[in-house]
């Protein structure tokens, strides 16, 4: 339903002006193994909060940054300063002081975020990619018609028909998932991967917020120690970077 409402919504709002140029790409397999990221991160980080906390679930994907930056360097051949890793590195303490090795958090369940992780470092890093030829509409349009594509084939298998409320929460996930994507998209038109990355730390304040608000579910204090960590080396990254 999340990709079916962003395929949608795109097609409502761009299909008017665009027309069937919103299909046009390029570089086809790199739109395809962008699409295969896709899943793969949102399937994992889906399946993961089963079994893991909101919170936690969000701050182990937030290594997805530090694996973005590492990746920019090497594939990209952006110039990375030893400040960044400083506060990338940084962050990766923050995320283990979260997981705590030893824990009850650290269970195989926890690989499920961390896949997510993984793949949603190699998605923005496509996303850089694709856009020194391909439109943003484009982009994200393609990724949400290959999306629903794939998971069509598999939701048969586990079909349940949503309530209202359900359906009415879908449609309202589906269309803010729709607009961060547009807006991920187009930010790496105007800024580098290492600039843009530490920004997406804001992230696990406000799913911090929302365990609460709508969970119930208050951080231990370690974990608290480790998300400050985290935001401290996203700000401290956007402080080199401008300077």
């Amino acid at each position: 339903m999340r990709f079916v409402i962003q395929v949608c919504l795109t097609a409502a709002v761009f299909m008017p002006r665009m027309g069937v140029s919103i299909l046009h790409t390029k570089q086809p397999k790199l739109q395809l193994a962008r699409g295969v990221c896709m899943v793969i991160a949102s399937v994992s980080f889906v399946v993961g909060l089963l079994y893991v906390p909101v919170g936690e679930a969000t701050a182990v994907v937030f290594l997805s940054p530090i694996l973005l930056t590492w990746f920019a360097g090497k594939i990209l051949k952006e110039k990375i300063m030893l400040g960044q890793w400083i506060a990338v590195g940084s962050g990766l303490v923050g995320v283990m002081v979260i997981v705590r090795p030893g824990s009850d958090l650290f269970t195989p369940a926890i690989l499920l975020p961390l896949t997510g992780a993984f793949s949603m470092a190699i998605f923005q890093l496509l996303t850089r990619r694709l856009l020194t030829t391909d439109h943003i509409v484009s982009t994200n349009f393609i990724t949400g018609v290959f999306s629903t594509i794939v998971m069509s084939s598999l939701v048969w298998y586990f079909w349940e028909t949503p309530t209202l409320q359900h359906f009415l929460l879908m449609l309202v996930g589906g269309s803010f998932a729709t607009i961060g994507h547009l807006l991920l998209t187009y930010s790496y038109r105007h800024g580098s991967v290492v600039m843009l990355a530490p920004f997406s730390y804001a992230q696990i304040v406000f799913s911090s917020v929302v365990a609460f608000l709508f969970f119930g579910h208050i951080p231990d204090d370690l974990t608290i120690v480790g998300m400050v960590i985290i935001i401290l080396s996203g700000a401290g990254l956007v402080w080199w970077q401008r300077r």
